[in-house]
């Protein structure tokens, strides 16, 4: 049986809970002996984040049936505990507490690489089944990524292309990447990025940063670094008229130019004529043993069915390596100890289409990849090989591939099929969409970057800049002097409700004027107590009684003490002193008024001066420089039309400002006059006439003690 003592009571038999109930109560600190009833120490426990916590016995307790009104004091949570326990961080704190590491992980997601990029893309790669469906390992791999209208907006970017940056998922690593073509008249571009590991089976993000034109964006293109040290080869085609360039890290380039292709499959190609084979010089890093791992791909595009047309070769005395189409079936054959094997393709290429094809050998397997499927096996190894390297025909004088090529890659070890998949897909135009998606653009702009408004401010002279700086302070001071005189303006209008109501239930009667204590008249006879002064202080109206009441003390100590009679003249004294403060009151309201007055008027002609100068100058340079061109003229006339706006910006905002105070004014001002003439009144018809010496039995001393002074 578990006991709960609050503040310092032992509960009776009836309010005790059942066994294993955990109470969770605050610390000792705030545990006060006291006399009250036991429902009021359990509010007063959630009252400091307490709780008392039930486990659930799917029953109604004692204690929870017959104490009154327990609110959230009383909660029921499921625990095999029935030891008690005290928790010494309070329901709030531990709220608290969720709160901020659920904004902390919403912030972490929200993370920006670097705020000098505007644009960020994110793309996705997804190898499970909902995607393209890759079992195998893949392991490091460059991805093409094809950008154009539909993915990319050429206009945020450099003309280069040098903006562009591939972050990984974790918004921190940069990744290696490339460009092998960028062309901002026709809006294309490819570019290859590495990506370390990428796995089968799962969803790889990364994100793809542009929108930079400062001088940081500069091209930080790698090539070699994008393949790895695997890589003995890579052949873009994308040169004019020049050799083949090796962008691994062997520079094993081509020993002639070659036929070039703008418009292939990955940006410019290269055409085989069938006559005039490309050849490769040999180096360390293309020689072969026997035996050894190999990996070679490219694309390739038949002009017609050929018979034995040798797409690549290498040969020498007794050994030889050799891929080829035959009449729209890819083989690949090999010469060695064993003789000549030769594989037989289940697959057919069409001509003038592209596709995409692989050898990989492990071992003494050899296995050939149209299109990323397998489409031949071949029990052979890899015969060993030094001699050069022949792309489109053979040394031995067979005949040589017609047709475009595109994409040649050779690494020095057997990649994986997934890897082939992967490559496939993701280079060719088909079914790269289902592997390879991009999402929506997140932009991060500000006023100076970025957008029209970037463009206006990055066309403005000096002489627009020194307008709107004046128009920022004009603006500044007109808002500063709006909100100052909206506060007062409020003060004045609320102590004037506040003396209203208390000189309304004394108007009728002036005797609390004749007291002796001076604090008796400034409070109205009592009536204003120490909360309503703190209101009336501010009130015009007060100010002009105050002024009334110390007239009316003075004039009757010099001329009516005995019957306390105040003449015509003295009545008119006292009306004129009421007026001055009336005048002295308004000016106060009025005060800096001018200064909206000034913004309103100056605003717009200060802007509209800087606009006059800013169509000056830019026609002037149109006319030095001899040439009238749309886009020379339309950003100048933008940016002087900017100092007009911004002079409307201050006129505006102070114009309401000044209408709205102006009323408020008004109706101050109201207020004082409709005052003076009941006050005059009043003392005319008080002092004015014969009253009964019970009425004049009062005296006003005169101690010389101003009321302004006390009040």
């Amino acid at each position: 049986m578990a006991i709960l003592r609050v503040c310092g009571r032992r509960l009776s038999d009836a309010h005790r809970s059942p066994p294993a109930t955990r109470f969770v109560f605050c610390p000792r600190k705030f545990r006060r002996r006291h006399a009250h009833s036991f429902s009021q120490p359990l509010q007063w426990l959630a009252r400091r984040g307490g709780a008392v916590v039930q486990p659930d016995t799917n029953q109604r307790t004692g204690c929870a049936t017959n104490l009154p009104r327990l609110d959230r004091v009383l909660a029921t949570k499921p625990t095999n505990l029935p030891s008690m326990r005290t928790n010494y961080f309070p329901l709030k704190s531990q709220t608290a507490i969720a709160i901020y590491f659920s904004l902390a992980i919403a912030s972490s997601a929200q993370a920006w690489w670097n705020s000098d990029w505007t644009i960020r893309k994110r793309i996705e790669i997804d190898t499970t089944t909902a995607g393209t469906p890759v079992a195998d390992q893949i392991g490091a791999i460059a991805i093409l990524i094809r950008l154009h209208d539909g993915n990319f907006r050429f206009a945020s970017a450099k003309e280069d292309g040098s903006d562009i940056r591939f972050i990984a998922s974790d918004d921190k690593t940069l990744l290696t990447h490339h460009v092998e073509r960028y062309d901002g008249l026709l809006n294309e571009a490819f570019v290859w990025v590495k990506l370390p590991d990428l796995k089968p089976g799962t969803k790889t993000t990364f994100w793809m940063y542009y929108g930079n034109s400062g001088p940081k964006a500069t091209r930080v293109d790698d090539p070699k670094g994008t393949y790895d040290v695997n890589t003995s080869l890579i052949y873009h085609f994308a040169e004019n008229n020049a050799p083949p360039h090796d962008s691994s890290t062997y520079n094993n380039n081509g020993d002639k130019p070659t036929i070039p292709m703008a418009g292939s499959l990955i940006g410019p190609g290269t055409r085989l004529d069938g006559a005039n084979p490309i050849t490769v010089p040999n180096s360390d890093s293309l020689t072969w043993a026997e035996g050894a791992a190999l990996t070679w791909s490219a694309w390739i595009k038949p002009a017609s069915n050929q018979a034995n047309a040798i797409v690549f070769s290498r040969r020498d005395a007794e050994h030889a390596f050799a891929i080829g189409v035959d009449n729209g079936a890819p083989f690949v054959e090999l010469t060695g100890a064993n003789g000549t094997q030769r594989s037989e393709s289940t697959t057919k290429i069409e001509p003038n289409s592209w596709h995409h094809a692989a050898v990989i050998v492990s071992g003494p397997a050899t296995t050939l990849y149209v299109d990323g499927q397998a489409s031949a096996t071949l029990n052979a190894a890899l015969p060993a090989l030094a001699s050069p390297l022949w792309i489109g025909g053979d040394s031995n004088g067979s005949v040589g591939f017609a047709g475009e090529m595109d994409e040649l890659e050779i690494s020095k070890v057997a990649r994986s099929p997934g890897f082939i998949k992967v490559a496939a897909v993701t280079q060719g135009t088909e079914k790269a969409a289902k592997l390879l998606t991009f999402s929506t653009e997140d932009t991060r702009t500000s006023w100076f970057s970025g957008g029209y408004v970037g463009v206006i401010l990055g066309s403005l002279t000096i002489d627009g800049w020194l307008v709107i700086c004046v128009l920022i302070v004009m603006s500044a001071i007109s808002w500063v002097v709006m909100v100052n005189k909206a506060r007062y303006l409020t003060a004045t209008t609320k102590g004037n409700a506040q003396f209203f109501k208390d000189w309304n239930h004394v108007a009728a009667d002036l005797s609390f004027l004749d007291e002796k204590d001076a604090r008796k008249v400034i409070t109205l006879g009592g009536r204003i107590d120490a909360r309503e002064r703190q209101l009336v202080r501010h009130s015009a109206v007060y100010h002009i009684y105050k002024i009334g009441a110390e007239e009316i003390r003075h004039r009757l100590s010099m001329e009516g003490a005995a019957a306390h009679l105040l003449s015509a003249r003295s009545i008119q004294a006292i009306r004129a002193s009421l007026d001055g403060g009336l005048v002295r009151e308004t000016q106060k309201l009025n005060r800096l008024m001018v200064l909206l007055t000034i913004a309103i008027s100056g605003g717009p002609f200060l802007g509209l001066l800087g606009t006059v100068v800013g169509v000056m100058i830019t026609f002037a340079a149109i006319a030095a420089q001899g040439d009238v061109n749309v886009n020379a003229i339309a950003p100048g006339i933008a940016a002087a039309l900017a100092a007009t706006v911004a002079g409307l910006i201050v006129a505006i905002p102070a114009l309401f400002g000044y209408n709205y105070l102006l009323s408020r004014v008004k109706e101050a001002t109201s207020d004082m006059h409709v005052f003076i003439d009941e006050f005059v009144t009043k003392i005319a018809e008080y002092y004015g006439g014969t009253r009964s010496d019970d009425d004049r039995k009062r005296s006003i001393p005169n101690n010389g003690v101003p009321l302004e002074l006390i009040a």
